[in-house]
């Protein structure tokens, strides 16, 4: 039988001082978990998130920053997260660049530079962390996009990013099983993007099965789910958008 908490349990969340990654971190830290915070360059929103975590339970919170466009980054992350806590039950890759950009003007470095971020670094991440999750009989969850499945015209290197990692995450299911599950959330319209101009909003939820917009609690839930209830669940992508993808898009 699975615990009902996560009580003693360590998991690191990368980009999560803000956004999704903030109210990952905040479930499951409720649910008992020990976590480390990772940032780049939102340094002052973690700190204020791992004092209010603090706050709520003393010696419960870490934090890393580091930039993952840089190559071995990923081990000195782990690492941390490990001397943090002992040990570390579950890797949550949160963190990407949401970036604009089609087939012209072509921009080589930028494209390397999504990759990097999106699909680099959480295959050397687990990497990383292979060994430690596979002591604690740990998980991993990708944090993807429904723009995996039907991309999204104007950022093709960010869509073709995210079909890549749904394909790690189903290969990753397979190198580290039996000890280690892998999997993924797909979120659709849940957090407006920050440079969001808002003139497709109201189109968006129209194509959503259930008129609405999800809460970032709905991946919160995912998230405790996949790690703290999901025990025969691998190679799975959860889908959380509402229905959109039932639906044509605009």
């Amino acid at each position: 039988m699975t615990s009902s908490t996560l009580d003693g349990q360590t998991i690191l969340i990368t980009g999560s001082a803000r956004r999704l990654g903030a109210h990952m971190a905040r479930s499951l830290h409720q649910a008992g978990a020990n976590i480390v915070l990772h940032c780049q360059r939102s340094v002052v929103e973690a700190q204020s998130l791992a004092e209010e975590l603090q706050e709520q339970r003393p010696d419960s919170v870490a934090m890393v920053t580091s930039d993952l466009r840089e190559e071995q980054s990923e081990f000195s992350i782990v690492a941390a997260a490990v001397q943090s806590f002992g040990r570390l039950d579950a890797l949550v890759n949160n963190a990407c660049l949401f970036e604009p950009g089609g087939m012209a003007p072509a921009d080589p470095e930028r494209w390397e530079e999504v990759q990097a971020v999106n699909v680099r670094a959480p295959w050397l991440l687990a990497e990383a962390a292979a060994s430690h999750l596979r002591e604690a009989q740990g998980c991993i969850i990708n944090v993807l996009d429904i723009y995996a499945a039907r991309p999204l015209r104007g950022y093709l290197s960010y869509s073709t990013s995210q079909t890549a990692l749904t394909g790690l995450t189903r290969a990753l299911a397979l190198e580290l099983a039996p000890e280690v599950r892998v999997n993924g959330i797909a979120p659709g319209a849940i957090l407006w993007p920050d440079e969001d101009d808002g003139r497709d909003r109201q189109a968006i939820i129209d194509s959503t099965a259930l008129k609405r917009l999800g809460h970032p609690d709905d991946i919160a839930r995912a998230a405790l789910f996949l790690i703290r209830d999901a025990g025969y669940l691998t190679g799975e992508v959860v889908t959380v958008d509402g229905g959109r993808s039932l639906t044509p898009w605009i």
